[in-house]
């Protein structure tokens, strides 16, 4: 045999390697359903830190909150071995930020004022290029523009009545405070600003501008999202472009000739 054939057997821990990089970033059909399994796990954890401050106190919660932290640190680990680089990987934000939220549910006790930021899982989810490559998949494929856009307000508003409600209802308790800030943050974030609820002092007043302002900003988003006109996902072969005309012939950034698939629309 050839020297330049011959290939040293893969250690168990190579081969645990590539089965993880096959399954997080395979097309085959167990790796596509294991993909959807992991996002509707994101989903579930993802309500129970919207759930959370409703939950706190009660003797189950420390208990999820500890499972949770489990599941992501193997999660965590998991995508850490299955990536190519390691401190490439540790360097982007989505896995900065899923390591602070690692770090509420392990302390809850000292970061408990933090726990709001949590939701920010959502708009981490929202990055896995598995959620749209399955969605590009289906006749929504033209909404993921729309969806990208509304799920970044859903994830501001959630965040913000986290933060209302810690910093300025959470003496009160209970599901009418977190009514409450919700209620708050939906009439700041749309401008309507009923004035039957406001936030008392200097802060209150400065929490209520930075949310009018970012508000303001996801809404003319979503609305330039929902009422430009609709074009085709498409990468161009010459420059990446991924935005086309639907009857586009040819590259609008570089004229090279497309060949978009008509799909019989």
């Amino acid at each position: 045999m050839d020297k330049a054939d011959f290939h040293p057997p893969q250690s168990r821990f190579e081969i645990l390697r590539d089965r993880l990089r096959q399954l997080y970033h395979g097309r085959t059909p167990t790796a596509l359903r294991f993909q959807a399994v992991t996002t509707i796990v994101d989903l579930l954890i993802i309500a129970f830190f919207i759930a959370a401050p409703l939950l706190k106190g009660r003797p189950a919660f420390f208990w999820i909150d500890y499972s949770i932290a489990v599941l992501m640190m193997v999660e965590i680990g998991a995508r850490l071995l299955a990536s190519t680089n390691m401190l490439r990987l540790l360097r982007q934000p989505t896995m900065l930020l899923d390591l602070f939220i690692l770090s509420t549910l392990l302390m809850p006790q000292w970061l408990e004022n933090f726990g709001f930021l949590r939701i920010l899982r959502l708009w981490s989810l929202s990055k896995k290029g598995i959620v749209w490559v399955q969605l590009r998949a289906t006749r929504f494929r033209e909404w993921e523009n729309v969806i990208r856009a509304l799920g970044n307000i859903v994830t501001f508003l959630f965040v913000v009545t986290g933060f209302v409600y810690t910093f300025f209802f959470q003496q009160a308790g209970g599901l009418e405070s977190y009514v409450e800030a919700l209620y708050f943050t939906v009439a700041t974030v749309t401008t309507t600003g009923f004035g039957d609820l406001t936030l008392p002092g200097i802060a209150g007043k400065l929490t209520s501008i930075v949310v009018m302002i970012v508000g303001i900003t996801l809404f003319v988003r979503l609305a330039q999202t929902l009422f430009r006109p609709n074009k085709i996902l498409f990468p161009c072969p010459e420059c990446a472009l991924q935005r086309h005309e639907p009857d586009a012939v040819y590259c609008k950034a570089c004229g090279h000739r497309l060949k978009i698939p008509d799909e019989g629309l």
